[in-house]
């Protein structure tokens, strides 16, 4: 990471997650977390990427007003897409039982696009990975919902936690994409920008 903390490119993490911070931490990369406030509706006929990439694009937003040269602010956002719909965060508890129990024997895409903005442009990119349940019965997913209660986790389960250890049969794709943030695709794409700029 050396070439990325040797820059003059200061690294900004325009995320409130916890999961995304403890992420990029892991990297090494150094980096200063902003956020700011943003209503995540979308237009109803948006689907699959299309949703993420364009929350992403209002996450990003505001910080088009303060981004100074030589930054590289990074927002993103994770949906589950599945039986063409999409499943953000739940409700409560209630509704988490219910997007687990859809999930169950089936295999879902969990979508993750990251936004990339320097004081020249700004850029998107979508990772797209797909994970299979086995089929969950329903005191494993009370157990999970009761215990955990991922009302802050998009399609109600982090794939880190209990469940996705016991009920996960496969994934195809990223798996930190599937956590919040796909790191391999992120770092290489933040010493492309550093490359291209300087």
């Amino acid at each position: 990471m050396d070439l990325i903390n040797n820059s003059k490119y200061k690294i900004v993490l325009g995320s409130a997650s916890s999961r995304r911070k403890q992420l990029l931490e892991m990297t090494g990369i150094n980096f200063s977390v902003k956020t700011f406030t943003v209503n995540e509706n979308f237009p109803s006929k948006l689907i699959g990427k299309e949703i993420s990439e364009y929350i992403v694009s209002k996450k990003t937003e505001p910080f088009k007003k303060i981004i100074s040269n030589k930054q590289i602010i990074i927002t993103a956002d994770t949906l589950v897409w599945f039986n063409n719909k999409c499943f953000g965060k739940p409700k409560d508890k209630y509704e988490a039982k219910e997007m687990l129990g859809l999930f169950s024997g089936h295999t879902h895409s969990v979508i993750t696009s990251v936004g990339f903005l320097t004081h020249k442009k700004f850029e998107i990119m979508t990772e797209s990975t797909e994970v299979s349940y086995k089929d969950l019965n329903r005191s494993e997913i009370d157990y999970y919902v009761e215990t955990v209660n991922p009302v802050d986790k998009a399609g109600s389960y982090g794939i880190q936690d209990w469940i996705g250890m016991i009920g996960v049969e496969n994934i195809v794709g990223s798996y930190t994409s599937v956590l919040g943030l796909p790191i391999p695709q992120v770092i290489n794409k933040i010493i492309s920008i550093i490359e291209d700029e300087s």
